[in-house]
Formats: structure tokens, sequence, C-alpha cells
């Protein structure tokens, strides 16, 4: 490390861009969300990645390099391997008659420059870049799938006799998923070819297009790897599968179903970083998580999490019972499927070939002397009937529902032919949400725009809520670039409307009132909508009006 935390602090005050206040912020942020002391001032915007590599830099008098400002010739790229460059954090990005010039985190890391004047038999001068650049540099040389897919079928017509290499295809789509923080892969059967699609920050996208007619042996190669059975074509199939990439294992969970064309798999990523993410990390404001947090503080009731499939619904609920699992608890879910292992919680698999339902599982959880019980989705009027008499005689019960925000719960719930005094009795908060695309860092710029034309689209209390009342305003969006396939955007966050069963709503369940009414009076005890919270987001460049209208729209906003 070329700065302690503590070094790096002191420089940063020096030159003004920290004070106690914000210190306090980073080690706060730093506690809650895992990540690093220098990747902490960074999420929270008090400097950007490369004016802090560029103090870093001066301070320490070494020469400093932004390689997405640069073109690197391939021959070059190539003289530090990239499984080495990966672990070293390392690249070399130019090359003249005095010698190669090295992009490195740690500049004074003697393995690798010795390495490459080994290598190129050169003087070899060390930049410092930094470690977000030199990633983000080695996914952009990362070769296009569809080409790498080509090379192996003409490597393969080249050793006559041999054939087609479908295992090294499978790895190949793997590996590229993994680079590209896909969280879906589908792999179907058209017409005339197969295609292989990725679903990067919630959105499809085409990838791979290959002969129809090796779609049937990539799919017994996957039911090879899922431990599935290879002469099954007719029926559904669900199994799992893991596999092996730098050093790690992911977990895919695989589904095959029969269609028209053949049979059709989605391989859905199990990221292990999901199950360390904090409801902070997703984006939840300090007023809703302190609502949260009180709620799921209580040694009894309901907290229930809202949203279609893919809302991050399953994230926030991990996140909550990661603050809750201490050695004197004991917590028992019941999932369907079991996504992550969460060390001391004892966590059930819902199997329907052995009877093992939500509502007959958490029957048999209640006899387990439990403290908080997960329920994976209350889908039906049993499973409602159980959770509601577990949180109502002293646990603690945290639960997934499909409703479109947060106040159709409720009534949702008395659809369920469970009693409206049950419902006010039990359930403490509801947080509904959606997930959507952020800015890519790497090409953010600036748009101005006016009042009226954001008025266009929304309600204009809302727009001078947040926008204020003049009417030149400044928004971001990302122009597109080779980090982020040109979209503009990179990773997502949530937004959230949170909730809380106070006093004034308990009279309403118990009145039967509709959403309408309910809605009405969250309003009034202040209750910020997803669409006040996303716009809340775009004030603060994190994403764009048109993505926050797109996810919000769709929730019926």
């Amino acid at each position: 490390m070329l700065l302690s935390d503590e070094q790096l602090t002191e420089l940063l005050k020096k030159i003004n861009i920290l004070d106690d206040k914000k210190i306090e912020e980073i080690h706060e942020f730093t506690k809650n969300s895992g990540v690093g002391f220098r990747e902490a001032i960074i999420q929270l915007n008090f400097i950007s990645d490369e004016q802090l590599g560029i103090t870093i830099a001066n301070y320490l008098k070494i020469p400093f390099i932004s390689l997405s400002k640069i073109s690197i010739p391939e021959e070059v790229f190539h003289i530090v391997p990239e499984k080495i460059a990966r672990k070293q954090k390392a690249i070399a990005f130019a090359r003249d008659e005095s010698g190669i010039k090295l992009a490195m985190a740690d500049p004074s890391n003697r393995e690798i420059i010795e390495m490459v004047a080994k290598k190129t038999q050169s003087k070899v001068f060390p930049h410092l870049a930094s470690e977000r650049d030199i990633m983000n540099t080695l996914y952009i040389f990362k070769k296009d799938i569809q080409k790498s897919f080509q090379k192996l079928i003409e490597k393969s017509e080249k050793n006559l006799g041999h054939d087609l290499p479908v295992s090294k295809i499978v790895d190949l789509i793997l590996e590229t998923a993994f680079y590209d923080k896909v969280s879906d892969i589908h792999i179907e059967p058209q017409e005339e070819y197969a295609l292989a699609r990725y679903r990067i920050d919630g959105i499809l996208h085409d990838v791979l297009q290959y002969p129809r007619e090796l779609n049937d042996r990539i799919m017994t190669r996957i039911k090879v790897l899922s431990r599935l059975r290879t002469d099954e074509h007719l029926s559904p199939q669900d199994g799992k599968m893991r596999f092996e990439v730098e050093d790690s294992f992911i977990d895919l969970r695989v589904s095959i179903i029969p269609i028209a064309d053949g049979e059709k798999a989605v391989l859905r990523l199990l990221s292990a970083d999901n199950k360390n993410i904090t409801l902070t990390d997703l984006g939840m404001s300090d007023k809703d998580l302190e609502k949260v947090s009180r709620a799921y503080t209580k040694p009894f009731g309901m907290v229930l999490s809202t949203g279609p499939t893919g809302s991050g619904k399953s994230t926030s609920i991990y996140a909550i019972l990661k603050n809750l699992n201490t050695r004197a608890k004991n917590i028992t879910t019941i999932e369907d499927p079991v996504e992550y292992r969460i060390q001391g919680v004892n966590q059930i698999q819902v199997n329907p070939k052995t009877k093992l339902t939500f509502a007959s599982g958490l029957r048999s959880i209640l006899r387990q002397d439990p403290n908080i019980i997960f329920v994976g989705e209350i889908r039906d009027s049993e499973t409602a009937s159980i959770a509601i008499n577990a949180a109502l005689t002293g646990h603690l019960v945290v639960s997934t529902l499909h409703t479109n925000d947060a106040a159709t719960t409720l009534p949702r719930l008395m659809d369920m032919k469970i009693e409206p005094f049950l419902v006010s009795s039990t359930v403490n908060i509801i947080i509904a949400q959606r997930l959507i695309r952020k800015i890519c860092s790497m090409c953010k710029s600036v748009v101005k725009t006016t009042l009226d034309e954001l008025m266009k689209n929304l309600p204009s209390e809302m727009v001078k809520k947040h926008f204020g009342i003049k009417n030149n305003i400044n928004i971001y969006k990302g122009s597109g670039c080779p980090v982020c396939h040109t979209t503009g955007y990179i990773g997502r966050l949530g937004i959230f409307e949170v909730l809380e069963v106070t006093k004034e709503i308990r009279s309403l369940i118990l009145q039967r009132a509709d959403s309408d009414v309910i809605i009405a009076q969250t309003n009034k005890d202040g209750m910020s909508t997803m669409l006040d919270d996303g716009l809340d987001k775009v004030a603060q460049g994190l994403t764009t009006i048109e993505e926050v209208l797109r996810v919000t729209k769709v929730a019926g906003m």
C-alpha cells in the first residue's frame, strides 16, 4: 500500500477535501457497507477516482496515468498476460525507444516491474493508475464473445477429426458472463439459429449467435454440470451448478424448459457479493433506514418486502437478516430456493416432492423454538395465515410479497382471507422497491435542462421539491463508453418507499380502507414514494430521469 488510511486522511485534510464531519461519515459508511476507506471516499462523492489518484501521485512525486483517456496498442497491452495483470493490477500502456510505461495500482511493486523488464529487455517506467481504471481497462480488452466463439470453431475445423469444443463454448459463455457482471444467462434456440443473451443491470442483450444444431449439445453439457437428466427433453428441469473462474467459485441456478424450437436454459448467477450488501449499499435513505431499523429490532411482528421478480427483495431481506444474526437468536428460514448460505442461520429448502411447502415448513419451524423466521414468499392464504399467527405469538417474521407498491400490500393480505384486526396487529413495516441503473462514472456528463421540460413528464410540485425553482437545471447522463457497453449505465441501486404502520394506518386497516385511502394517509405522514426517492437520486447525479420513469411507470405511478 502506497499510503495508509491515516496518511491519506491527513493529505486530504491538508488540501481541504476532508474535515472531521466527513471523516466521521466515511467511517460510518465503511462500517455499514464493508468497503475500504478509499472506496468510501469515492462512493460518497468527496473526490473523484481520477482526482484521488492525481493527488496521491503528486504527493509521492510519481507520474499519474488515466488509462480511460488514452489508446493502448494491443501488442503493448499483451506484454503483461491478462491473469498476471489482474492479480498484480498492472498494465503496460506505452512503449518507445526509452522503454515500457507500466500503469500500476502500487508502483512500489518490484515483482511485476522486474518481470516486465526481464521479459522485454527494456527499462520500465512505473506510473500510478487507480485500481478501478486498471480493472475497467482489462475488461475493455476482454475479447468479444462472438469473436472468441468463432476462433474456437476455426481451431476445431483445422484439427480435422476433432469434435466441436462444446465444453469450451459453455466455459466461454459462463466466464464472459462473470466479467460482464451478468445476473442471468438465457440460452435459447430460434427457428434458424440459437442465441445466448445476458441480462445486465436488468436489461437483456443478445451476445452470441451460433448454429441451431449446436444447441442440443450445449444443453447436454449444462445438464451434466447441473446433474440433471440428459435423456429428458419434454419436461422442465431445475438444478444447480458451480463454476470456477479466477480462483473463486460462482454458484448458478439452472432452469431448463422445452419450447417450440428445442430446449431453453436460464442460468441465474448467484454472486457471493450480494449477501454482503447492506441497505445503505442498496441506496436506502437515512430516513427510511431509521424506520426499517426500528421495525426489525422489535421482538415480534412482520417486516414485509414487496416488488416484482428481480427488484432486489431478497437482497434487502438478507441485509436485514445479517443485522439480526447473533448467537443469542435462533433464525430459521424457509426459501425457494436457498440462494445464499448465511453462517449461523438454519435455512430450509422448499421441496414439493416431499410435500415440504412454505406452509408445512412454516408449521415445522414454529416447533423449533425460533426467534426470527424468514418466509421466502407469502404465496397463498394458508402461508399468510400461519405467518400472521407466528408474528402474533411473539416471533419476528420477515417475508416477501408480490405487490406493486407498499400501500396495496395491506388490502392484498386481506384478500388472502386474513382478518383486518390481525393485519393491523402484526405488520410493522412494508418496504416496496425497484432497481434502477446507475450512470456510468467513466462517461458521466452534465445535461442542461429546464423546469418546464421536466414538468412535461413529472408533477410540477415534485420537480420543484427536488430541483428547486431556478429554471435552468443541471442533471447527468452517461454518454456511453466501452466500459458500460455504450449504454451510459453501469451497476444498479434501489429506489424505495417504506410504509411504517402507524396508529392512523392501523385504524384504516380495521375499516378495510382501499389502497387509495391508505396512500393519502401515507402522504400526510410524509412517506417518500419510489418516484420521490428516484428523483432524489437524479438530483444527486446517480441516475437519469428516463431510468426513474422507466421503472416507476411499470410500478403504476
